[in-house]
């Protein structure tokens, strides 16, 4: 399955209209941004970009909906305790919490508003996804490394998400120790940013 993924097209995101703009910044910050850009080897309107982007879409709404940061490494050690009755009691609490920030932020709640949600979560937590499309099937992929039980909890998670909103598609999950996959077919022109 893994190199049948490999050679599947990635999700293609719509050019996006841009226009120039400029701003007066502290000289302070400008260097860091320089600094920031050449340890990244990008750009830096590329590197200013990315940063307008992660506070567009997550962190002007993190503090609003009560979401705090966490060490990663404290999750992975909360994990290791999880049992399943732990695990199944945290994905129910958190579907309700999911809804209400996906009716907040994207202004309704529906399959591709909650997909993007959670695609906007994994990159403002700095966790590694990536929503691939082969024919009609769609792979969510999700790279935690917090360890098999956040896998099982992300994986339960994708089932009761997708059999919300869509309970007759069959969703065939793979877990590892750090990486789940969910599969489901949803059709070539499913995308989760035309809503």
């Amino acid at each position: 399955m893994y190199s049948e993924l490999v050679k599947s097209q990635h999700h293609v995101h719509k050019k996006e209209e841009t226009r120039s703009i400029t701003y007066r910044l502290p000289t302070k910050i400008i260097e860091e941004l320089e600094s920031l850009s050449t340890q990244k080897n990008i750009s830096q309107n590329v590197l200013v970009k990315q940063i307008l982007e992660k506070y567009m879409k997550w962190d002007r709404y993190a503090e609003k909906i009560g979401i705090i940061p966490i060490p990663k490494s404290m999750l992975a050690e909360i994990g290791k305790e999880m049992s399943g009755i732990d695990i199944s009691r945290i994905v129910s609490a958190l579907l309700p919490v999911i809804k209400e920030s996906v009716l907040f932020m994207k202004g309704g709640y529906d399959l591709k508003r909650s997909i993007e949600i959670l695609e906007d979560y994994m990159m403002a937590s700095g966790m590694n996804s990536d929503h691939r499309i082969e024919g009609g099937i769609h792979h969510f992929i999700i790279q935690h490394d917090l360890g098999i039980k956040w896998s099982f909890f992300t994986e339960q998670l994708f089932k009761q998400i997708f059999h919300e909103f869509v309970p007759n598609k069959p969703l065939k999950v793979q877990t590892t120790e750090n990486t789940v996959i969910a599969s489901i077919e949803l059709g070539s022109d499913f995308s989760e940013h035309d809503y």
